[in-house]
């Protein structure tokens, strides 16, 4: 696909432009309105492809669970191995679409390698996610990411607690969780492993404050988020912090979803989330 038109949904999903704005500059990129709505399929995330594990799969426990956060209970999905015992403990964090069916899939899939997996909804205290992903980026926009990270914290000491955990605590996020997760990090002397898909980078500043070990994941075509890269970098290093940097030349924004159609990359996603898992079990040991 054009990466033109990667592009400007990037634009319209994170800066985010008006959906009318949006699909007349769609329309103009591939020549009218008709073959801007024949490529929206291609574009949008499709939640019937959620589904990699089931809820009810047997060999998992899911439930939908709440804590409490510095400002309320906070909403969230958690999922464990199923059986007696105690496993290390990760938080899934959202994009900036809430929590949907793919996350509470994701943390699912935790599960199954082996995790206590807590997905939270930070939209929690506006009232929750909503169905339409649309309303729920604008709720995102006018989160406080204090408060966001506040909640991620007080999840963190939920987890630590938690009777069949093992009191060890890390998180994955995906885009702004990935941000989030790296803002978590910078907060959090008691997370002990995070890893952030193409997330934004925190204030180089404040990264000798990071105390986890940190892995992250960014897309070859994903400019706006990749100018950080190199300061985030340099800071990680120069602070003598243990990380590993992975970038998947080629790839798109969202690559590891697999409901974000074209964007998707089947071969990187598998081979991210493999580092993933090895990382945390290695981390959170």
């Amino acid at each position: 696909m054009d990466q033109r038109i990667i592009d400007l949904y990037d634009e319209y999903t994170h800066r985010p432009l008006d959906r009318r704005v949006f699909l007349d500059r769609l329309a103009a990129l591939v020549g009218g309105t008709a073959a801007a709505y024949a490529l929206l399929p291609l574009l949008e995330n499709n939640y019937a492809l959620a589904q990699q594990v089931a809820p009810d799969d047997r060999r998992l426990v899911a439930e939908r669970v709440t804590f409490a956060g510095p400002g309320g209970p906070v909403g969230a999905h958690l999922a464990r191995p199923a059986g007696e015992g105690r496993w290390p403990a990760v938080i899934v964090v959202h994009e900036n679409r809430g929590l949907n069916a793919h996350i509470e899939d994701v943390a699912r899939r935790a599960a199954l390698a082996g995790f206590l997996a807590l997905a939270p909804d930070l939209l929690s205290p506006l009232g929750g996610t909503p169905a339409d992903e649309d309303r729920a980026r604008e709720m995102i926009g006018g989160l406080n990411a204090e408060d966001a990270v506040s909640n991620l914290r007080a999840a963190v000491a939920w987890l630590e607690r938690h009777s069949q955990s093992t009191g060890k605590v890390g998180a994955v996020g995906f885009c702004w969780g990935g941000g989030m997760v790296n803002a978590l990090a910078v907060a959090e002397p008691e997370l002990d492993a995070g890893v952030a898909f193409y997330g934004r980078a925190p204030d180089p500043a404040k990264v000798g404050q990071i105390r986890a070990r940190m892995m992250m994941h960014y897309a070859g075509n994903d400019a706006r988020i990749n100018e950080g890269i190199p300061a985030y970098e340099a800071a990680l290093r120069d602070a003598g912090k243990t990380f590993e940097i992975h970038r998947y030349e080629g790839t798109q924004h969202a690559f590891h979803n697999d409901t974000a159609g074209a964007r998707y990359d089947a071969a990187a996603a598998k081979l991210a989330w493999d580092r993933t898992v090895a990382f945390l079990r290695a981390g959170l040991a």
